[in-house]
C-alpha cells in the first residue's frame, strides 16, 4: 500500500487516522480541517484519486508519478507543486545519495509523494504534531517544515564533502597515482549536489515574494527566511567545492606534466652521457686503428728487405748470382727500392 501516513488536522491537532483515501476525503469534508496524505511510490490509480479529489494539475501529477525531476516550484492556481531533492552522504563510498519528494499544497490539504526513503517525513510530522501552534498555520507550515528538514539534511553532506576534499589536497602533493580518479568521482558527486541545492534559493525567494499575495502568516515568513539563511551557505559551499576540485584537476595535470618533463630530461641527460661515452670510445677505437695501420705499414715495409736478406743469407752452394760482383749492391738496392715503394703506397693511403 502506498499510503504511509494519513491524518486529518483541526486547529493544529490530529483528529483522525483514516485507513483509506476515501475515508480521508469524507472526514475532511465533515471536519473542515486539513488533510495530510503521505504516499510512498504510489501507482497511477492512487495518485489519480488524489488528483481528482483536490483538482491537481495533470502535468504536476505526471511529474509526481514518473519521478526523476529536478528541484523546482510551480503554481497552478491555488495549488503549489514543489519538488525537493534531499541528500545524504555515504562516507565509506564517497557518494551522495539523493532522494526525491513531491509536495502538493492547496487549501486544506498537503499531499507528499516520496520516491525514496530519504527524507524521513515521519520525523517532520511528529515535530509538527508536537507544535500545534505551528501546525494550525495550515499547509504552508507543513511545506516550511519539510523545506527545513531537507535543507538541514544538506549540512552533513557539506561536511563529508569538505573532509574528502581536504584529504585530496593532501594526496595531490603526495604523488598518489589514484588521486585523479578520486578527484573525478568526487567532482561528479559535487556537481550532482550542486544541481540539487542550487534551485532552493530561487524557490525560497519565490515563496517569500508571494507570501503577502497568498496571506502567509508573518511568523511563517520569518521561518522561511531562516531556512533561506541556512540554504545560502550550502549553495555557496557546493559552488566552492566544484571550483576547488576543478582547480585540483588542473594542478594534478600540471604536476603530472612536470614529472613527465623531469623524466624526459633525465632520459635526455642519460642519452647525452651515453652518446658522449660512445663518442669517446669511437675516438679511442679510431686512434687504435690508426696505430694499427702504422704498425702494419712499417711491418710490411720492413718485411720486404727482411725477406730478401733472409733468402740471400741462406748458405747454399749453388745460388744465383753468388759469385757475381754486383750481387751484393743489387740485393741492397732491391731492399731499399721495395721498402720505398711500400712506404709511398702506405703514405698515399694515409696509413703513415
Amino acid at each position: 500500500m502506498a499510503l504511509v501516513d494519513n491524518g486529518i488536522y483541526v486547529k493544529g491537532h490530529r483528529t483522525g487516522n483514516p485507513a483509506t483515501l476515501d475515508e480521508t476525503y469524507e472526514l475532511l469534508r465533515q471536519r473542515d480541517g486539513m488533510a495530510w496524505i503521505g504516499l510512498y511510490r504510489p501507482d497511477a490509480s492512487e495518485l489519480q484519486s488524489v488528483a481528482k479529489e483536490f483538482s491537481l494539475h495533470p502535468l504536476a501529477v505526471e511529474d509526481a508519478l514518473t519521478g526523476h525531476q529536478r528541484a523546482k516550484i510551480e503554481r497552478y492556481g491555488d495549488t503549489l507543486f514543489v519538488v525537493l531533492r534531499p541528500a545524504r552522504y555515504i562516507d565509506t563510498e564517497e557518494v551522495v545519495e539523493f532522494g526525491e519528494v513531491h509536495i502538493f499544497i492547496g487549501p486544506g490539504f498537503v499531499v507528499t509523494v516520496r520516491h525514496a526513503e530519504n527524507p524521513n517525513l515521519a520525523s517532520v510530522r511528529r515535530r509538527l504534531e508536537a507544535s500545534p501552534e505551528l501546525l494550525c498555520l495550515g499547509p504552508e507550515a507543513v511545506l516550511y517544515a519539510i523545506l527545513d528538514e531537507v535543507v538541514d539534511g544538506y549540512a552533513p553532506v557539506v561536511a563529508g564533502l569538505e573532509n574528502d576534499i581536504d584529504e585530496i589536497q593532501d594526496q595531490l602533493f603526495g604523488s598518489d597515482p589514484h588521486v585523479s580518479q578520486r578527484i573525478f568521482q568526487l567532482l561528479r558527486e559535487v556537481i550532482s549536489f550542486q544541481r540539487a541545492t542550487a534551485p532552493i534559493r530561487a524557490m525560497l525567494e519565490a515563496l517569500q515574494a508571494g507570501a503577502d499575495k497568498y496571506h502567509v502568516d508573518l511568523e511563517l515568513q520569518r521561518s522561511l527566511r531562516d531556512v533561506l539563511d541556512h540554504a545560502i551557505p550550502v549553495i555557496e559551499r557546493a559552488a566552492s567545492f566544484r571550483f576547488l576540485l576543478e582547480n585540483a584537476l588542473t594542478v594534478h595535470s600540471t604536476l603530472v606534466t612536470q614529472q613527465q618533463n623531469d623524466e624526459m630530461r633525465s632520459l635526455s641527460e642519460a642519452s647525452l652521457a651515453q652518446n658522449e661515452e660512445t663518442r669517446k670510445l669511437s675516438e679511442t677505437a679510431l686512434a687504435q686503428n690508426e696505430e694499427v695501420k702504422k704498425i702494419s705499414s712499417w711491418a710490411a715495409i720492413l718485411f720486404a728487405p727482411a725477406l730478401i736478406g733472409t733468402i740471400y743469407g741462406m748458405n747454399f752452394t749453388y745460388m744465383p748470382e753468388l759469385d757475381w760482383p754486383l750481387g751484393y749492391p743489387l740485393a741492397l738496392a732491391a731492399m731499399f727500392v721495395s721498402g720505398f715503394i711500400l712506404w709511398r703506397v702506405f703514405k698515399r693511403r694515409g696509413w703513415l
